[in-house]
């Protein structure tokens, strides 16, 4: 994972404008990173998570704006920071969200809904804000929605979670039957494990399945999931709509029977 290539190396988005939510967290802070590189211009959305060593690192690149995107002012508020910082919006990666272990027949409403209302309305809301957005001002957009790759097989005591996220996936290609012709295209990345730091000394069971699981034989990095969002955000994806890009370094590859 030393000397990647920036994406500048390889694409650039310069003189784009793209909103990523959930921008404080591990793979947040790494698809808003990436982005930059690319030449785009950030706005890093936050509800709790400190975004200020992004804003330091990138203090030209990147803005930010800081609400609850579960209100129903939430979606307004950041399209309105975006226009009114750069005048337009060219691309949103949907990465808000929230992942709580419960046993699925332990949950209650409220767990439930919260789960649903972080995971997926509020990512509905905002998708359907920015969208209107880029088709006022008739202008060509790109939409990502960060799933996982839960959304096509559920763990134990994430049943929530992998619900909503299998959700965000129907969801990106029902956007993107829908705005596909105002060239709005709408798709998913289904990230696998990403390490973090303190994993291995939290999860050290986990990690080694994974591990010895993962044809690459590594863990993900945000980086990794950032460098699909460069991806889809781009020209090089200007033909791929509806699609769910799994980054997961080849378990799924594995049968499950």
């Amino acid at each position: 994972m030393n000397d990647l290539p920036t994406p500048a190396d390889m694409i650039d988005l310069s003189g784009r404008v793209i909103v990523v939510t959930g921008a404080g967290g591990g793979i947040g802070s790494g698809i808003t990173r990436r982005l930059a590189q690319a030449g785009a211009s950030v706005v890093a959305h936050t509800r709790t998570t400190p975004v200020d060593e992004l804003m330091d690192e990138l203090p030209d690149i990147v803005t930010s704006v800081t609400v609850d995107l579960t209100t129903p002012e939430g979606p307004a508020t950041v399209v309105q920071a975006a226009v009114e910082h750069h005048g337009r919006i060219d691309g949103l990666v949907n990465n808000a969200g929230i992942q709580p272990v419960v046993a699925f027949a332990d949950l209650t409403d409220d767990q439930w809904t919260e789960m649903i209302d972080t995971n997926l309305t509020a990512a509905h809301r905002l998708t359907h804000a920015v969208a209107a957005t880029m088709r006022e001002g008739d202008t060509p957009g790109s939409i990502v929605h960060i799933a996982s790759i839960e959304g096509r097989h559920p763990t134990a005591v994430h049943g929530h979670y992998a619900t909503s996220k299998a959700a965000l996936i129907m969801h990106a290609k029902a956007a993107a039957l829908a705005y596909g012709p105002h060239q709005i295209r709408v798709n998913s990345v289904s990230p696998g494990l990403i390490g973090r730091p303190g994993l291995e000394d939290a999860w050290p069971e986990g990690v080694q399945r994974w591990l010895a699981a993962a044809p690459l034989a590594r863990l993900g990095a945000p980086d990794d999931v950032g460098d699909a969002c460069v991806f889809l955000c781009s020209d090089l994806s200007r033909w791929i709509t509806g699609h769910d890009l799994v980054v997961d370094g080849g378990v799924l590859t594995h049968p499950t029977w």
